[in-house]
């Protein structure tokens, strides 16, 4: 196999081409299935290829290795609910972290190789990224999946335990890459895994999709140092194709949320999940409520009706049903369009995800700076199981934590419909003023109890 190794470079360089058609491929839903297919042939071609030139590999050990890892991802990939895909990502990207602080630990421990300047300075880069990676990814999967509370870590220690970790971590790297000196990598390993959980920890619930994002970009970078370590191309490239594209995506979400990526990681979190019903100057706000019958009856009657899918419609499962009411209306001759803001639900795209399963048309599904000029035209806005993103606070009122957020702008429609469980606030933890105008209805339930009984008045 030794004798392949002469053309393993042009073998790799197909992989990254692959690889690049896989990113471009899943910019479009059109274009996403085809995407996906670049991705695992070219991942396909990398590992082959890895173990055709590895020095005597121990095959039966990856062999086992690999069917663990497919039948663990087949089985997650297969069970897990939309509700728990935002988390699903977070602890993956946590393994991509562990994988890179194992091979420096490797690495820096294998004695019989000597490391060079410019190596020294890649395992202590790969190992400390992997390392805030990899906790602050399990405490993003704790807080998405509510086994650590959204609710962000406050209080003046915050920032200087930051700063002294952040000082410390590079003081015990400097002096490794000076003496090679294994305790000071160690200690600089475990202090890169104390931030991690210290970077996420502040972090509030109505920041946590632009978290995912950088976290899959953390990833990214972790795995292009290691990269260097094992002197492997195409995981440099895969590597900085992840981490580039994810912080490019960050800075994109951050944008959309009126906000610098500096002050979403170090300047703590929107809010909680923990706000109570809405009130303003302990008053109780006054608002019009209806039942899903009085809902289809306005949608039935309207010729345009755009529908702001949220992280309410994911937990209710709805999409199915919401798909088929949309189909219903159009068959009324209704115009019936969705609306996506780019921090909707959980995780980037995760709005978009859910409607591809339902087979919604990809016609129908528009961007917010598509769909933002039309709402003045739409006859009803229909809010499901969304709150921050329609809240024209936003807009507004300067003493918001979200003001300046682009925002779906709802509340210019001539009338709105709400779906929610109840009127408490949103992820973010704010009151939503879209609730309580003269042309809302709110109707509390189960979204998708909701939607059947809609889809149930308009047949």
């Amino acid at each position: 196999m030794r004798d392949f190794a002469p053309y393993a470079d042009w073998v790799y360089l197909v992989a990254a081409i692959l690889f690049i058609l896989a990113l471009r491929g899943l910019s479009s839903p059109t274009s996403a299935i085809a995407g996906n297919r670049y991705g695992m042939v070219g991942m396909g071609l990398a590992i082959l290829t890895t173990l055709a030139v590895a020095p005597n590999p121990n095959f039966v050990l990856i062999l086992l290795a690999l069917i663990a890892g497919a039948a663990v991802g087949l089985y997650r990939a297969r069970t897990v609910p939309m509700t728990q895909m935002p988390e699903t990502v977070a602890i993956m990207h946590s393994l991509v972290g562990l994988a890179a602080v194992l091979i420096a630990l490797a690495a820096v421990h294998h004695t019989e190789q000597q490391h060079s300047t410019v190596q020294r300075i890649e395992l202590f880069v790969g190992c400390f990224i992997g390392g805030i990676t990899f906790t602050a990814s399990v405490v993003a999967w704790g807080k998405l999946s509510g086994k650590l509370g959204a609710k962000p870590l406050k209080g003046g220690f915050v920032k200087p335990v930051q700063i002294g970790l952040a000082l410390a971590m590079l003081g015990f790297g400097a002096h490794y890459f000076v003496t090679e000196t294994l305790s000071s990598f160690w200690l600089m390993t475990m202090l890169s895994l104390v931030l991690g959980y210290f970077l996420i920890a502040p972090i509030g619930g109505g920041d946590m999709p632009v978290v995912v994002s950088m976290l899959n970009s953390y990833s990214g970078w972790a795995a292009a140092g290691i990269g260097f370590t094992l002197n492997n191309s195409v995981l440099i490239i895969a590597g900085s194709l992840v981490g580039s594209s994810g912080a490019i995506l960050s800075y994109i979400m951050c944008r959309a949320m009126n906000r610098s990526f500096l002050n979403v990681i170090f300047g703590g979190g929107m809010g909680s999940d923990d706000a109570g019903p809405a009130v303003a100057s302990g008053t109780q706000k006054h608002y019009k409520a209806g039942s899903a019958d009085d809902a289809a009856f306005l949608m039935n009657n309207a010729d345009s009706v755009v529908i702001v899918p949220g992280y309410g419609l994911a937990v209710s499962r709805a999409q199915h049903a919401l798909q088929e009411f949309a189909e219903a209306l159009s068959e009324k001759g209704v115009n019936v369009r969705y609306a996506i803001h780019p921090v909707a639900g959980r995780m980037p795209g995760h709005m978009n995800v859910l409607l591809a399963e339902a087979e919604v048309p990809y016609e129908r599904v528009l961007e917010m700076e598509e769909i933002n000029a039309d709402f003045s035209n739409t006859d009803v806005v229909l809010v499901i199981g969304a709150n921050d993103v329609v809240n024209p606070a936003a807009q507004k009122d300067k003493a918001s934590p979200i003001y300046g957020m682009p925002i779906l702008e709802a509340h210019k429609s001539r009338t709105v419909v709400v779906v929610k469980r109840s009127m408490n606030a949103g992820y973010a933890g704010l009151d939503n003023d879209l609730f309580y105008m003269d042309k809302t209805m709110m109707v509390f339930g189960d979204a998708k109890k909701v939607v059947e009984d809609m889809l149930k008045a308009t047949h």
